[in-house]
């Protein structure tokens, strides 16, 4: 057989399935129980309505032929009504809103449509892996945008690269756990404008902000739609994310491009999982405050114990103590995070831990932190 297309080989190595391959393997070693606190799996589905809705909906003989690949306009009429009550965005359902398997796959597909084999992709650092998985399978260089803590984990926009052809940014942060400095999406629709770049906000954790902040909206900035679109998930508000549902929103000509790249790699998403999406959305939302109270929770414990406060997401980004890793926490306290080295050069030192595991195993685990932060 011919060696694989370089567009494989020049996918770096899947963060999160090797780190899962480490954390099964360490958790077969003889000695106490092992935690995980490193994976961001929400551990909690989603309300009955919403699962209700899909039964209903997949018992109908109908319900299993190919979907419409551009979405049911029900469930892209739904979520321009929330970006509109709830995010203060106006959007057209037709023009600008696409659906897809989940925001992972738009992330990838983003890449391809927004840059040509070797144009730039400017990606967070620290930021979600995936961003380089996309950027490899187009073949674009990719260059860093360096956040910092000193700096609220803003770009410094002004170091950024004039012919880049998109952004990455992520408020509130995986893995920073931050949500937007003021004036971040003022600035980067500034920079767009003056660059031609677009602009992508991955807004997976929009509803899980804490201490009374309200959720923010990058199309919310005025000139916004103009240069740049947003992710938004099923997933975390909702606890689907193994229903692999999501969105992109916002410019009309990218939304389009997406739709297009949709019609010739899938033929859209179960119609019954696009229908308990309507019902999520539509329906009761006291779920969505319970999830995101829980997590706050979480959080103050945490907080209580490493002295690391997040302001939003499932995690806590943690600076670890001099002379800890996480390979050490694995080794001596059978307590696994996720290595910051995993999200970029400037993760080294620090480590996430994911508010989004039961209540006893985050408890059992921060009782073995707790040595190490004292």
């Amino acid at each position: 057989m011919q060696r694989p297309p370089d567009r494989l080989t020049r996918l770096p190595e899947q963060y999160f399935v090797a780190l899962r391959g480490l954390v099964e393997a360490a958790a077969r070693l003889p000695g106490a129980p092992f935690v995980d606190l490193g994976r961001g799996n929400p551990e909690v589905g989603p309300p009955q309505h919403v699962v209700d809705a899909l039964c209903s909906a997949a018992i109908r003989p109908a319900a299993h032929g190919y979907p419409h690949p551009h979405g049911l306009p029900e469930l892209k009429e739904a979520l321009a009504e929330r970006y509109r009550s709830l995010y203060g965005v106006e959007l057209d359902p037709e023009r600008e809103v696409a659906v897809v398997p989940g925001t992972k796959t738009a992330v990838a597909e983003l890449s391809l449509v927004l840059a040509d084999h070797g144009r730039k992709l400017v990606l967070p650092d620290p930021g979600y892996p995936d961003y380089l998985s996309g950027a490899a399978l187009a073949g674009a260089r990719i260059e860093r945008a360096r956040l910092e803590a000193a700096d609220s984990y803003a770009p410094d926009f002004d170091s950024l690269p004039r012919d880049a052809a998109a952004l990455y940014l992520n408020y509130p942060s995986n893995p920073c756990a931050v949500c937007a400095p003021q004036g971040v999406f003022a600035d980067a629709v500034h920079w767009a404008e003056e660059t031609g770049a677009v602009v992508v906000h991955d807004l997976a954790y929009a509803d899980l902000v804490f201490d009374g902040r309200e959720p923010q909206s990058f199309l919310a900035a005025p000139g916004a739609k103009e240069v740049g679109v947003e992710l938004y998930s099923m997933s975390k508000t909702y606890g689907m994310a193994g229903w692999r549902l999501g969105f992109v929103v916002g410019n009309a000509e990218v939304v389009a491009r997406i739709n297009l790249l949709t019609t010739h790699v899938r033929s859209g998403v179960f119609t019954p999982v696009q229908e308990a999406a309507v019902a999520a959305l539509t329906g009761p939302q006291d779920s969505v405050e319970e999830r995101r109270v829980r997590y706050e929770a979480r959080r103050d414990r945490v907080e209580a114990t490493t002295g690391a406060r997040s302001e939003g997401t499932f995690f806590t980004w943690v600076r670890l103590p001099e002379g800890v890793t996480a390979a050490k926490l694995v080794a001596d306290s059978r307590v696994a995070v996720a290595p910051g080295e995993g999200f970029g050069a400037r993760g080294a030192g620090w480590a996430r831990i994911s508010l989004a595991v039961p209540d006893d195993a985050l408890d059992r685990g921060l009782e073995r932190l707790a040595p190490l932060f004292s």
